[in-house]
């Protein structure tokens, strides 16, 4: 599908930049006038996305994390987060709430976050490859006829 707009931001995978790539998003996200409920949504589900790239991707050490967005027809805000950190061997296991590989600070529902908050979520993986966590986020938009 040809995008109307689009972006691609690597950075360092230190915590520092969770914020940073949220930030980013909203504000490429910004051209197609979300409400903040959708605004937020978005903002938390790149979040936990970066997050689970930071805490279980590279674990004791620094990799990449790349995030490209893209603006969609028909108002669809494309969003990739990948990284080439360990990879998972079950991805249907990490998706369940509650499970985590973090030790006992996390709480084990970010994809349940990412899942709940957009409009869809596909992930792949490969052990010793890394992940890729695929979001897309329909906005409403105001005024118009949905």
């Amino acid at each position: 599908m040809k995008a109307e707009n689009e972006m691609t931001l690597t950075f360092p995978s230190r915590s520092a930049n969770e914020a940073f790539a949220r930030a980013a998003v909203a504000c490429f996200a910004a051209q197609l006038d979300p409400n903040l409920e959708e605004l937020n949504d978005i903002k938390t589900a790149v979040s936990e996305a970066v997050t689970n790239c930071i805490v279980h991707a590279y674990r004791d050490t620094i990799g990449l994390v790349t995030i490209r967005c893209r603006i969609l027809p028909d108002s669809v805000l494309d969003v990739v987060v990948r990284d080439k950190g360990c990879g998972m061997e079950d991805i249907e296991k990490a998706r369940t709430p509650m499970f985590t590989t973090g030790g006992p600070e996390r709480s084990g529902m970010g994809f349940t976050i990412m899942e709940s908050f957009m409009t869809s979520l596909q992930v792949t993986s490969k052990p010793g490859r890394g992940t890729t966590v695929h979001m897309k986020r329909k906005i409403v938009q105001r005024g118009k006829n949905a």
